[in-house]
């Protein structure tokens, strides 16, 4: 397993509930089928977790929630509820952010990402992000755009970088579409293909967790489709986190749900569950439309 504290180079259905609406802590269900054996620790998991601002706003209070291996996790709710705050703690990505403060773990694989000596460029690659909307870098060719991350931790051989721009590129399922223009640039794409390329360089140096902001709220349903087949291939060698306001994308996609309302996380538990019998009534009204 890669520390977290120095850079090295890039290899190429039983329930158990927690809290509940009269203890005052969010339910949280969990199934043991299809996630880790008794007594292994999530892939990722936060322990009060809280993020604050400047002025004293808090973006989210005291999360404490799992998240498993090779499972999508999809953080849902209303608008300014904390989902797209808890998933940019997940890799540091506060620490870009003037006047905001991380209190709290967020461990990766049982270690403290936010632990002294931990380097931030290496919780980013261990644990990589897509933006809400495509964001190649608008000066470099296709290929530039896959293997910019290699290069930026010194790789320059040749072989290994063509290797990783062609395996990344069809893990993203875009090979086919880009391999005869791979010196074009990634602005060139159409996009949803800059939103896979998005994808292709985050998977370029191979993540364990990937996190998704909305990844297809830009997006046409074609291309939205593509991304949303290309979530379920990634799930068998990432574990995913997505922010989505899309209930139907949500129940088809995730494995898991966690409901968030006024920066506090209200319910989490398998998405079947938490769509069709929801233990908080606030989580019935949100995802029947009474609200958000």
């Amino acid at each position: 397993m890669m520390s977290l504290a120095a850079v090295q180079s890039v290899p190429t259905n039983n329930v158990a509930v927690r809290g509940g609406a009269s203890s005052g802590q969010p339910v949280v269900q969990e199934q043991t089928a299809g996630t880790p054996a008794h007594g292994a620790h999530p892939r990722l998991e936060t322990r009060a977790l809280s993020v604050r601002y400047g002025g004293g706003a808090v973006g989210v209070a005291d999360i404490t929630m799992p998240v498993h291996a090779n499972r999508v996790t999809a953080l849902i709710g209303p608008s300014g509820c904390g989902k797209t705050t808890y998933l940019r703690a997940l890799n540091r990505m506060h620490d870009l952010t003037p006047g905001a403060h991380v209190s709290g773990q967020v461990l990766l694989d049982g270690e403290d990402i936010y632990g002294p000596g931990v380097d931030p460029i290496v919780v980013r690659r261990r644990i990589g992000m897509v933006f809400q909307k495509p964001s190649p870098f608008p000066t470099m060719s296709i290929y530039d755009n896959v293997v910019a991350g290699l290069k930026l931790v010194g790789v320059r051989k040749r072989s290994v970088l063509d290797g990783v721009a062609e395996r990344s590129l069809r893990q993203a399922g875009l090979w086919d579409e880009v391999k005869d223009r791979l010196k074009t640039g990634g602005r060139d794409l159409s996009g949803g293909q800059q939103q896979r390329l998005s994808i292709a360089r985050a998977l370029a140096v191979e993540p364990d967790v990937l996190l998704m902001d909305e990844p297809t709220s830009s997006l046409d349903p074609k291309s939205t489709g593509h991304i949303e087949e290309l979530m379920v291939e990634l799930k068998k060698e990432v574990t995913l986190v997505i922010v989505t306001h899309n209930m139907q994308q949500a129940a088809r996609l995730s494995d898991y749900t966690a409901f968030f309302y006024l920066g506090a996380l209200i319910e989490l538990g398998p998405t079947s569950r938490i769509f069709e019998a929801p233990a908080e009534e606030r989580t019935a009204e949100y995802i029947s439309g009474r609200f958000g």
